[in-house]
């Protein structure tokens, strides 16, 4: 049992990584509210004074704002269904018994490590592309007038290439869930006669539970920044400039480092609503 003297240590031990992190968070946090406040034109004049709630009034009047934080949510909420139902039947497969099992593993997981720009363009470039992308050959070979994703179905282009991207993390979260199942209530099921989808849905889904909503977490927090798989494709066109390109935006076309930092506080807020919201999803589930 730890001592009151051993504790003490670990405290003071800590302190210096502590107040490291907090400095980390912190103060670009706190520059972030005083800049929200301010007329700020680096490139036109600099500090022209505090101008109030101006930059938040402005911001959220735009209409660009309720748009942008629309198509936030739906892409968030679109590659979270792609990535968890896909991640499921995925982390099924790679736990049966198959030739090279370790290597399908490590081809399933690498999308995970590729940069999201080199990603966006691959996309873009060799399967999207309504000329020579493959998808348009694959239309071709069938007959059929090649579709401008980029354009006819860029919302949904974007949460394909993003469910790409996050498919292996899904799989390997729940991949370790499953490997953790006790196999003897599986073949109890069995041998009563349950069928293959009644072991699925009252042994393995709620056994995953925990996990998808670990899962739901992990990516909410990541996927309500997303910027470069954007920036690289549409530009923010086609309907699916997000909150956080729409900051880029205000930024760059007006140079007003303090507009962009009140829409930085909204991202702030919003991130925080749903991290909330998902908290109490998570909190629920993990106390069951």
């Amino acid at each position: 049992m730890a001592t009151q003297h051993s504790r003490s240590a670990a405290r003071i031990m800590m302190a210096p990584a502590v107040f490291l992190l907090l400095g980390w968070m912190l103060i670009p946090l706190t520059m972030t509210l005083v800049f929200s406040f301010k007329k700020y034109l680096p490139l036109r004049g600099g500090d022209l004074g505090w101008v109030g709630f101006d930059n938040y009034v402005r911001f959220v009047s735009s209409s660009a704002f309720w748009p942008s934080v629309q198509t936030t949510l739906v892409i968030v909420g679109g590659v979270l269904v792609i990535t968890i139902v896909l991640g499921v039947l995925l982390s099924i497969l790679l736990d049966q018994p198959m030739w090279g099992q370790g290597i399908v593993r490590i081809l399933v997981i690498a999308p995970f490590f590729v940069m999201p720009t080199v990603s966006a363009l691959v996309w873009k470039n060799m399967f999207m592309d309504p000329v020579n992308g493959l998808f348009a050959h694959l239309w071709q070979a069938f007959g059929a007038q090649p579709i401008e994703w980029l354009s006819d179905a860029s919302l949904l282009s974007i949460i394909i290439i993003v469910s790409w991207q996050w498919l292996p993390f899904a799989t390997l979260i729940l991949l370790t869930a499953i490997q953790s199942l006790d196999s003897e209530q599986l073949e109890a099921a069995e041998m009563d006669g349950a069928p293959p989808l009644a072991r699925f849905g009252f042994i393995i889904l709620p056994h995953l539970s925990r996990a998808i909503t670990i899962v739901i977490l992990i990516q909410t927090i990541f996927l309500l920044a997303i910027f470069a798989e954007i920036f690289v494709t549409t530009g923010g066109a086609f309907g699916t400039r997000t909150l956080t390109y729409l900051i880029f935006q205000r930024v760059l076309e007006s140079q007003n480092v303090g507009l962009g930092s009140a829409g930085g506080v909204y991202a702030i807020i919003l991130a925080n609503i749903v991290a909330i919201f998902l908290m109490r999803i998570v909190g629920k589930n993990l106390d069951a």
